[in-house]
C-alpha cells in the first residue's frame, strides 16, 4: 500500500499537470451559478462539472487530479458513467474531499478549527470503493490583531495529521491544506512569518502521527500581501518569499506542493507560479491545485445554457493550458496575450 501511495502522489505532481478544484459544497456553487443567474440543481451541477470533465485536451494534457465533492463522486454522467470514470480514463486520478468545515475554535474569538475527524475512517473506506485515491483537508488560519494564536495553529495542525493518518491507512493520499487566508491588511512579511509557523507546526504533528511524507501532497498558500495592504508586494517578491517559507519548513521528501489560489485573480495566481518555478530549483515539484482561477472563466462563459458548452470548455482548457505552462515555469504575459 506504501508504495502505490507513493505512486499516486507522483502522478498527481507529474510535470505540466496540476489539480482541478471542483469540490465546492452545495451551498459555496450555488452563490458561484447565482453570480451567473442559473439555477443550482443537482442535474444543473452534474451538467456543469461533467462538462469540465470532458474537456478532453485540458483533462488529458494539464490536469492531474481532480478534488471532488461527496455528491459528484456519487453521480453518473447523462449517459450513465460514473463521473469518477470519466476522470480516470482522462488519466486523471479522482479525490475527494473529506472535511466538514471550519468551525469557531472555543475559547478563541475569531479563530477557526476545521472538523470532521468523527466517523472519518469509515467514510475513507467507502471513497475508495467509489474510486477516490487522494482526499483533501483544509485548515484555516485568520491574520488578525493578535491572531493565529498558538492554540488555533496547534489545534489546526493536529487535525490535519490526524486525518492525513487515517487517509494513508485507507490507501488513500492526502492533500494537506494549511490555509493562511490573505484577507486583512497585514503586509506580505507579516503572511510570511504566520505562513512559517503554520507549517512548522504541520510537519511536527505529521511526524509526531507517522504519517509518510512521501505518501502526502502539500496545498498551501503562496506568501502574499494582505488584500487592503497599502503596499501589494509584487510577482518575484512573492516568489522569493514563498519559496524561502518552504524551504525553511517542508521537508525534501514531500513530492510536491500545489498551491491554493486563494482569491488571487486567475493571471496573478499563474504568474506567481510560473516565476516560482522559473527563479528557483526547489527540492519538490511546485504546481497548481485551483478552484475558482481555473473555473471562472468557464463558469461566464457557460453561464447555465448546454448551447454554452464548447465557448466554456475552451475557456477552462485556455487557463489549463497557461496554468501548466506555469507548473513549468515557461508562462509569460506575452504567452497569455498570444493564447
Amino acid at each position: 500500500m506504501s508504495e502505490q501511495l507513493d505512486r499516486t502522489a507522483q502522478a498527481m505532481v507529474a510535470d505540466g499537470k496540476g489539480i482541478l478544484a471542483a469540490d465546492e459544497s452545495t451551498g459555496t456553487i450555488k452563490k458561484r451559478f447565482d453570480s451567473i443567474g442559473a439555477t443550482s440543481t443537482e442535474d444543473n451541477r452534474r451538467d456543469y462539472r461533467e462538462m469540465l470533465f470532458r474537456a478532453t485536451d485540458a483533462m488529458r494534457d494539464c490536469i492531474s487530479g481532480v478534488i471532488l465533492y461527496d455528491e459528484t463522486l456519487r453521480q453518473n454522467a447523462k449517459d450513465g458513467t460514473p463521473l469518477a470514470q470519466i476522470i480516470g480514463d482522462a488519466g486523471a486520478v479522482p479525490g475527494i474531499k473529506v472535511d466538514m468545515g471550519a468551525k469557531p475554535l472555543a475559547g478563541a474569538p475569531g479563530e477557526t478549527v476545521t472538523e470532521g475527524l468523527d466517523g472519518l475512517r469509515e467514510r475513507l473506506a467507502e471513497y475508495h470503493e467509489l474510486g477516490a485515491r487522494f482526499a483533501k483537508w483544509r485548515a484555516v488560519i485568520s491574520i488578525g490583531e493578535d491572531i493565529p494564536s498558538r492554540y488555533c495553529i496547534s489545534a489546526n495542525a493536529h487535525a490535519l495529521a490526524r486525518y492525513a493518518a487515517l487517509a494513508q491507512e485507507a490507501g488513500i493520499v492526502p492533500i494537506v491544506e494549511p490555509e493562511v487566508l490573505m484577507v486583512g491588511p497585514h503586509d506580505i512579511d507579516r503572511c510570511l512569518e504566520v505562513s512559517e509557523a503554520t507549517l512548522n507546526a504541520v510537519y511536527g504533528e505529521l511526524h509526531e502521527q507517522r504519517v509518510k511524507l512521501e505518501g502526502t501532497i502539500l496545498k498551501p498558500n503562496m506568501v502574499l500581501s494582505g488584500t487592503e495592504c497599502k503596499t501589494q508586494a509584487g510577482v518575484e517578491e512573492v516568489a522569493e518569499k514563498t519559496v524561502a517559507c518552504l524551504k525553511r519548513t517542508v521537508p525534501s521528501a514531500v513530492p510536491g506542493i500545489c498551491f491554493l489560489s486563494g482569491g488571487q485573480s486567475d493571471e496573478d495566481a499563474t504568474a506567481h507560479l510560473s516565476a516560482m518555478n522559473a527563479m528557483f530549483d526547489c527540492p519538490w515539484k511546485l504546481s497548481f491545485s485551483y478552484g475558482r482561477a481555473l473555473q471562472a472563466a468557464a463558469l461566464h462563459a457557460w453561464g447555465g445554457s448546454p448551447e454554452n458548452e464548447a465557448a466554456a470548455q475552451a475557456a477552462f482548457s485556455h487557463r489549463a493550458r497557461m496554468n501548466g505552462l506555469a507548473a513549468l515555469g515557461r508562462w509569460t504575459v506575452d504567452v497569455e496575450k498570444a493564447a
